[in-house]
């Protein structure tokens, strides 16, 4: 009864309960329910003594699941927890024997010592920095380097520090003797500790390793050097482990994750049993077929076989400039909601965290609710916020001064350099918001010549006002890291351009590896429909042209965007002349119009509607035609409100079409002349 309901390839991993076994699970493969209906099996058959289990993961969220569905299949008695929970209660049980006394308590955050040890050896370094030197200190110590070899150690794998790796290795002296000085701790420390205690004290290893003998490991290829010897460490000469995970889904190696661990495990353990899992119950096999060409030639990469019916054909949409691509993609998600999928089953996902903003804009515009997970709204960060209040007080003490070059002036007096993009994560992003408030205001002027800095200070505080609304049940806006281990039923991947994905600091064979693996994450996280998008330029009227990724080479056949972007061209007056209108009025009243399908018809709902039913009838037919030929939902195509607002509004022009909510530059290239010739008919 129990393995009742799994695949073949999920039955053989839950019957294997003794000695060594490695699961490579590809996304949507079902790991989970594999590895957990293994403990329950063994549980239930007496193989295992449930006290005597640990199941190890890396997140408190993971940790609880496997504890709500292990107690859900009749083995709540096996212990799941985190490596540094785990770590934890053993170093404070033996603390007092070992040590002596209290054990010491934990640094919840390193920022406030790392930025005294900056102080002590005369690094300047701002709360970015920090971030970033606090980075590479985690890096270094889950790795077991010293501060004497780090700039070795730092060297070798071609890491970006922070600052100068001498002058990294002289801040962590410090920040060790601050520590030792305040008896605390960090994270790090206690892995460390346990490690070396495990090490050192045979008698405390003994009693550990009767405490538990049979260990299941989730997502082995994010597991570093330290947990990795950690974990021999419980094991000693025992070899009673499961691990699972999939190598293509490796993303923290800046975190010190290394997944040679996974990749080598049969060599390691010659008696292991090798089981893949390789069916994919969440994505189509339109949008598997691309991850599997992403990877195709890298390291164990696992053929994705979907159980899914076939869907629709993943697209690759190109724009002029992000400007472009944030309303393609907000007009995507329109059509999606308008079309009956809930907003929750959509995500945009992005590289780094500072292309939120674009995105938020445009779905605020849309009336489309949003959350951001896993970082700070744009607004909200506090580089921004200084900035804005910087730039307001500009304003008032010299409401004449040039718009761009102050913004430009403000943002370099916080620590911007225009020529200089940084290494750190945590810097680069500072850079990438200054860069994009700078390129706000370079739009404002480019629409509005005239604008002074107190209508850039006005239109900011709008957005931010606007970008502050409870968002609860809304589209997800997510970074691809934060994005793993979710899913959506629609996914869109933007910036898909060289420089952006992979990032242009992505030097080297393996960090561009590791940026395509990211990229394969994202289009795994689609079960139903994916759309990869990318701007040619960051800004309109800009020379600075982008190369579409090289990942974006494994869509068979792509949505050929050179249409949308020629319409994009001719007609990108009338876009910005209709985003400076300001917020939308009903042509037949004047008041504000609310909801979407409102805006999309240019009217209030109390308005009876004057459509042309003979052209409506005509759109919705030859919008059906349409979606068969190209094998995609109708909706896809326009959504009702829209053909209701053509009927309505009878455009006969290419810039009349366009300026009804929905249409956009894309589709005005690809039906424009179809819709205005059933107009004019």
């Amino acid at each position: 009864m129990l393995l009742e309901g799994l695949d073949d390839d999920q039955r053989a991993v839950a019957m294997a309960t003794e000695g060594p076994v490695v699961v490579y699970a590809g996304a949507g493969a079902g790991k989970t329910r594999a590895i957990t209906h293994r403990i329950a099996h063994a549980v239930t058959t007496g193989a295992h003594d449930p006290r005597q289990s640990l199941a190890v993961t890396f997140t408190t969220k993971a940790a609880g699941e496997l504890r709500g569905r292990l107690a859900a299949l009749g083995a709540g008695q096996v212990a799941a927890s985190t490596f540094h929970a785990a770590a934890l209660r053993q170093l404070r049980h033996f603390w007092p024997t070992v040590v002596g006394g209290e054990p010491w308590p934990i640094q919840a955050s390193k920022a406030r010592l790392v930025a005294e040890a900056a102080a002590r050896v005369g690094l300047g370094a701002g709360a970015p920095m920090l971030r970033d030197l606090a980075g590479d200190i985690e890096w270094a110590k889950v790795r077991e380097v010293t501060p004497a070899g780090f700039a070795t150690a730092a060297a070798a794998a071609g890491r970006i520090t922070a600052a100068d790796a001498r002058e990294v290795a002289e801040l962590w002296t410090a920040y060790e003797d601050i520590k030792h000085q305040r008896a605390v701790i960090d994270f790090e420390d206690v892995l460390l500790l346990t490690v070396g205690m495990l090490s050192d004290r045979p008698d405390i290893a003994d009693e550990v390793r009767k405490r538990y003998r049979w260990f299941t490991v989730d997502e082995f290829q994010d597991v570093n050097p330290l947990q990795h010897r950690l974990l021999r460490l419980w094991l000693g000469e025992r070899d009673d482990i499961c691990v699972v995970g999939d190598p293509a889904q490796t993303i923290y190696t800046f975190a010190g994750a290394d997944p040679k661990f996974l990749e080598d495990f049969p060599r390691t353990w010659p008696q292991a049993t090798v089981i893949t899992l390789a069916r994919t119950y969440r994505c189509t096999p339109e949008i598997a077929a691309v991850a599997n060409r992403v990877m195709v030639g890298t390291r164990h990469h696992l053929q994705l076989r979907s159980q899914q019916p076939s869907g629709v054909k993943p697209l690759v949409q190109a724009y002029d400039d992000e400007l472009a691509e944030a309303e393609g993609v907000a007009d995507t998600i329109k059509a999606w909601i308008d079309g009956g999928i809930s907003a929750r089953e959509i995500a945009v996902l992005y590289r780094t965290n500072a292309q939120s903003e674009a995105f938020e804009h445009a779905l605020t515009e849309r009336g489309l609710a949003y959350t951001v997970r896993g970082s700070e709204r744009f607004f909200e960060r506090g580089e921004i916020r200084r900035a804005i209040t910087l730039l307001r007080g500009q304003a008032l003490a010299d409401p004449t001064v040039p718009v761009v070059e102050t913004v430009r002036d403000i943002v370099s007096g916080l620590g911007w350099n225009a020529h200089h993009q940084p290494g750190g994560a945590a810097t680069r992003e500072v850079w990438e918001a200054y860069l994009a408030l700078v390129t706000l205001a370079e739009d404002l002027v480019r629409q509005q010549p005239g604008a002074t800095l107190a209508e850039l200070v006005t239109l900011l505080d709008r957005r931010a006002e606007q970008q502050h609304a409870p968002t609860i049940d809304g589209v997800t806006l997510a970074s691809l890291h934060a994005a793993k281990g979710l899913e959506w039923k629609c996914v869109i991947i933007a910036g898909c351009s060289e420089g952006l994905l992979p990032l242009s600091m992505a030097e080297g064979y393996e960090a561009v590896e590791e940026e395509r693996r990211l990229f394969y994450v994202g289009v795994t996280r689609a079960s139903t429909a994916l759309v990869l998008s990318f701007a040619r330029a960051r800004s309109a009227g800009t020379r600075s042209a982008r190369q579409p990724s090289r990942f974006l080479a494994a869509v068979e056949q792509p949505l050929s965007a050179s249409g949308a972007a020629a319409a994009s061209v001719r007609h990108g007056a009338a876009r910005r002349e209709r985003l400076r209108s300001g917020p939308a009025k009903c042509r037949v009243c004047g008041v504000a119009l609310v909801t979407g399908v409102e805006r999309t018809l240019g009217r209030c709902a109390s308005h009876p509607s004057t459509a042309d039913e003979g052209l409506y009838e005509k759109l919705v037919a030859w919008r059906l035609a349409e979606s068969r030929t190209r094998s995609v939902p109708a909706f896809v195509i326009f959504t009702d409100a829209t053909l209701r607002a053509i009927a309505e509004t009878k455009p006969s022009t290419e810039s009349e079409l366009l300026r009804i909510s929905g249409v956009g530059v894309r589709k005005l290239a690809d039906f424009g002349d179809a819709v205005l010739e059933l107009v004019r008919g």
